[in-house]
């Protein structure tokens, strides 16, 4: 029962967590337009639920009005981000609510956008319509903290993981294996939650990894394959480099024999030529602002130690995944140490430990 206090009931809240459960479950697959979740109900009953397309069109609320197996006169609709009301490459969601004749529409999260920012609210209610919001706001505004930095900083919101042993190690010669299959299938879920993902050559060279969703039938939802290549010294028969196209490979270089950039352009790569520091490494805000013009929005990064660790003193993550195992790893051939971990912990002071069912693994978020 609801108060005055309090202006939803719990009917409320659940069709609203549902809603968040729809967007989430397309969280990084909807280009440069939000995830949003929707949920119409009628008389206590779902009629009807709707979710960003993938690629980001139809909208939420467009595809809840269109799937729906009742009359909608008279429906309350849930959708977890503030309705669009300006023409884009698709008609206002504010039209069709209006033209559907639902009498009530509660979203939980105001647009950033200024073309939507409570807008739609006033249109709505010019019509007639009862809007409410702010309906689980703050556990709504946590997941789109990347939609926020995105349209705030014009940059894709960068998330980093790396995988250590017991005794802090993140190779092995001859070990290559650090944490258990439980982990390795949350990297895949990251993967599909990321459109691009980034490494550097000496990582292709060392691990021709697919870096690839692997998860049984989201594999067509596998990331972007952003290579950090200075000299384009990356191996020609890597995996990465013989199963790449124009759409689906980026490679930032700085410098390279006219025979090797003509070699990787056959590959159908897209090399992207960028400046280097005195030190010879990349300028990553650039980078990232350019991988932002074309269309990347959540970026994965899985590194190796030196990449980290400057990424982590800069602060260039916006969250942080660290994996341990507790097995050692044996430091009698060639190894490496992870190096991070002072200035991680003196870097990103809110650390939760994930209750996830990963066995003996452990999985630490920073942010």
């Amino acid at each position: 029962m609801s108060t005055k206090k309090d202006k939803f009931s719990s009917k409320d809240k659940f069709y609203m967590e549902l809603a968040l459960d729809l967007a989430k479950s397309r969280h990084g697959q909807t280009g440069s337009n939000p995830s949003v979740g929707c949920v119409i109900v009628k008389n206590d009953k779902i009629i009807s639920i709707g979710q960003t397309s993938f690629n980001g069109r139809p909208h939420a609320e467009f595809n809840a009005i269109k799937n729906s197996f009742e009359e909608l006169e008279g429906s309350k609709m849930y959708v977890t981000l503030e309705p669009c009301c300006h023409h884009g490459l698709t008609p206002p969601c504010t039209d069709a609510i209006i033209k559907s004749k639902i009498s009530e529409v509660i979203y939980a999260v105001t647009d950033i956008d200024k073309r939507v920012r409570n807008k739609s609210f006033k249109i709505l209610k010019s019509k007639k319509i009862i809007v409410k919001k702010g309906l689980l706001k703050s556990k709504i505004e946590s997941f789109y903290l990347p939609y926020f930095f995105n349209r705030e900083k014009k940059l894709p919101f960068v998330t980093g993981k790396i995988a250590i042993s017991k005794n802090n190690i993140i190779y092995s010669k001859n070990q290559k294996k650090i944490t258990n299959s439980y982990s390795d299938q949350f990297t895949h879920i990251l993967r599909y939650q990321n459109d691009s993902l980034m490494i550097t050559y000496k990582t292709l060279n060392k691990d021709n990894p697919k870096l690839n969703c692997r998860l049984k039938g989201f594999e067509k939802f596998s990331p972007k394959r952003i290579i950090l290549d200075n000299k384009l010294n990356s191996k020609i028969n890597s995996y990465i480099i013989k199963s790449s196209n124009n759409k689906n490979t980026l490679i930032f270089y700085n410098k390279a024999d006219k025979s090797k950039i003509t070699k990787f352009k056959r590959k159908g790569i897209h090399l992207i030529k960028s400046k280097i520091d005195r030190n010879n490494r990349f300028d990553i805000k650039l980078i990232l602002k350019k991988l932002h013009n074309y269309g990347c929005r959540n970026l994965l990064i899985e590194g190796g130690d030196k990449l980290t660790n400057s990424l982590i003193k800069n602060k260039i993550f916006n969250k942080f995944y660290l994996y341990k195992s507790p097995k050692n790893l044996s430091k009698n051939f060639e190894y490496l140490k992870f190096s991070s971990q002072n200035i991680l912990n003196q870097k990103y002071k809110t650390k939760i430990n994930l209750n996830l069912n990963l066995r003996k693994d452990r999985i630490t978020l920073y942010s």
